[in-house]
C-alpha cells in the first residue's frame, strides 16, 4: 500500500482532502502521496510562523544552536531510512543519496555554530555607535528536486540561526524525504518555527506574493527566479536566489590525463548531471585533447546507468519526465546538426524509467545548443582550445556565472586563470566542494545574494544601527 505523508504546520502533522502522487523515476511507479496544499494551508502556516517569530526572535544564540543541532542529530540517526527513501523519489544511486543525507546533517551542525556579532562603528567621547543584526521575519523557502534535502537544510538552518521562522515548500517531484524529516523533527523544533507544506507548482507564486512572508529564498532555474523576483518586488520582500549555471571547466596543457579523466567525468555526471555546479562545458587544451577525450569516454563506458537502488549503479535516471524530454531534445538537436559523439546519444524513449545514456560530444561549436544551454542531464560537450586567453573568453561568454574549475599541474597558474573567470566560485584541481563557512552565490544571471557562511546568514537579517550620544544632558 502506498504511504500518504503529512505536512507540518504549527507543530502538527496535517493532511488535505486532495493529494499528489510522487513517482519513482527509475520505475515510473507511485512511491508515495503527499498533501496538495493551497491558499488555506499556506495562510495557516504563515500565521503559525508569524506567531512563533515573536518568541523565537528573542531566543539566545545558544538556544537556537541547540535546536538546530537537534535537527542535525535527528537526520543522522535516521540516515539509513532517509537515504533509501530519497533514492526512491529522486533516482540518485544509494551512495550519492547517503552523501546528501549525511551532508545535510553535517551542514546543519556546522552552520549552527555561526554567530553574527555586533560591530562597533564609533566609540569615542562623542558617541557610541554599533551595528547589530536583527532577524528579517518569516521566510518562504522554495526547494528544487535535484538535492531536496541539502537545499531544504540550507534554507531552514540559517533562518533559524538568524532568529527567523520559515514556511518551506519542497518540489512536488521530491517531497517524501523532506516530509519524513518533518515528522521526525516535529518535537525537536518549537511549534511554528518550521512549517513544511507540499503543493502543486501554483503554490510557489502564492508563497512569493503572500503579505505575511518577509523574505524568499529560492533555488532553481533562472527563468523561475526572474518570476520570483518580480513577484517579491510588489512588497519589497528580501530575496536570495541561487539559479542556473552553465559552468565551464578549463583543462590546461600540463594536466595529467590519467589523473584528471575520472575526476572530470564525475564533475559532470554526478547525480546524472543534475547539479547546478556540475561541469556543463569542458575546454581542453589542444595538446592533450585527443588523449583526454578518449580517456574520459573510456571511463564512461565502465559506469553503469540504472536504478539507483541497485548495487553498482553509478548514474541514475533523470528525475522527472519533463526534464527527461528536454535532455532528449538537446541530444536530438546535436544529432540533427551532425555533431560527433564520443559515446552515448541513443535514447530509448519507450522504455520504463527516465534513463539517458552517458553522452559525450566531440568538440561541438560554441553556438551549439548543447554548449550554450544548461543541459542538466548526463550529457557533456568537450571542446578544444589553443590558448588560455581563448579558453577564458569562451568560458566567460555566458549569461551564467555560478561556478567553474581549472585543472593544471601548476597551482599558481591555475589561480591566475581562476581569477579571470566570471563566476561566484572557482575550484583549482577539484570540483563541487562547498564549505559551510564560505559564501556560495552566483554572478550575472546565476543568482542574487549568497548562501553558506556569515554572508549567507546575513541574508536572513537586517542591519540595525544604534547610536548613543554621550553627555547629551551634561
Amino acid at each position: 500500500m502506498t504511504k500518504t505523508y503529512s505536512n507540518l504546520i504549527d507543530g502538527e502533522l496535517v493532511t488535505t482532502a486532495g493529494t499528489m502522487d510522487v513517482i519513482n523515476p527509475a520505475t515510473e511507479e507511485v512511491v508515495g502521496q503527499v498533501p496538495s496544499a493551497g491558499q488555506d494551508e499556506l495562510d495557516r502556516a504563515v500565521a503559525a510562523a508569524r506567531r512563533a517569530f515573536q518568541s523565537w526572535k528573542k531566543t539566545t544564540p545558544e538556544e537556537r544552536q541547540k535546536v538546530v543541532q537537534g535537527i542535525a542529530a535527528t537526520i543522522k540517526e535516521n540516515a539509513d531510512e532517509l537515504f533509501r527513501l530519497l533514492t526512491s523519489e529522486q533516482g540518485k544511486p544509494h551512495n550519492q543519496a547517503q552523501q546528501e543525507i549525511y551532508g545535510a546533517a553535517g551542514l546543519a551542525a556546522a552552520q549552527s555554530t555561526l554567530r553574527l556579532e555586533d560591530v562597533i562603528n564609533q566609540d569615542d567621547d562623542t558617541r557610541l555607535s554599533r551595528t547589530r543584526r536583527v532577524p528579517v521575519g518569516v521566510v518562504g523557502g522554495i526547494v528544487p528536486w535535484n538535492f531536496p534535502i541539502m537545499m531544504a537544510i540550507q534554507k531552514i538552518v540559517p533562518a533559524l540561526v538568524a532568529g527567523c521562522t520559515i514556511v518551506l515548500k519542497p518540489s512536488p517531484f521530491t517531497p517524501l524525504t523532506t516530509l519524513r524529516i518533518a515528522e521526525l523533527i516535529k518535537d525537536v523544533v518549537p511549534a511554528g518555527t518550521v512549517n513544511i507544506i507540499t503543493g502543486p507548482d501554483e503554490l510557489g507564486p502564492m508563497i512569493t506574493s503572500h503579505p505575511g512572508i518577509d523574505k524568499i529564498t529560492f533555488t532553481g532555474s533562472t527563468a523561475t527566479g526572474k518570476k520570483i523576483m518580480e513577484g517579491a518586488s510588489k512588497d519589497l520582500k528580501r530575496i536570495t536566489l541561487e539559479l542556473g549555471g552553465n559552468d565551464a571547466s578549463i583543462v590546461l596543457a600540463d594536466a595529467d590525463v590519467e589523473k584528471v579523466a575520472e575526476q572530470l567525468f564525475w564533475s559532470s555526471f554526478s547525480n546524472a548531471g543534475q547539479v547546478c555546479i556540475a561541469a556543463k562545458r569542458i575546454y581542453i587544451h589542444e595538446d592533450i585533447y585527443d588523449d583526454l577525450s578518449k580517456a574520459i569516454a573510456a571511463y564512461a563506458k565502465t559506469v553503469k546507468v540504472g536504478d539507483g537502488a541497485q548495487q553498482g549503479t553509478g548514474v541514475g535516471p533523470i528525475q522527472n519526465k519533463k526534464q527527461f524530454e528536454r535532455v532528449c531534445e538537446l541530444i536530438q538537436d546535436a544529432k540533427d546538426q551532425g555533431y560527433q559523439f564520443l559515446t552515448g546519444g541513443d535514447v530509448d524513449p519507450s522504455g520504463t524509467g527516465y534513463y539517458v545514456p552517458i553522452t559525450i560530444l566531440d568538440n561541438p561549436p560554441e553556438d551549439a545548443r548543447i554548449v550554450a544551454e544548461e543541459q542538466f542531464g548526463p550529457v557533456m560537450p568537450l571542446m578544444k582550445f589553443a590558448s588560455v586567453d581563448e579558453a577564458i573568453e569562451r568560458a566567460n561568454a555566458s549569461e551564467y556565472g555560478l561556478a567553474g574549475a581549472v585543472w593544471t599541474a601548476d597551482a599558481e597558474q591555475g589561480v591566475a586563470v581562476a581569477e579571470r573567470m566570471e563566476t561566484g566560485t572557482v575550484w583549482v584541481n577539484e570540483f563541487m566542494h562547498l564549505s559551510p563557512f564560505a559564501p556560495f552565490g552566483g554572478h550575472k544571471q546565476s543568482g542574487i545574494g549568497a548562501e553558506y557562511g556569515i554572508d549567507g546568514l546575513k541574508e536572513f537579517t537586517y542591519p540595525q544601527v544604534i547610536t548613543i550620544k554621550r553627555d547629551a544632558f551634561a
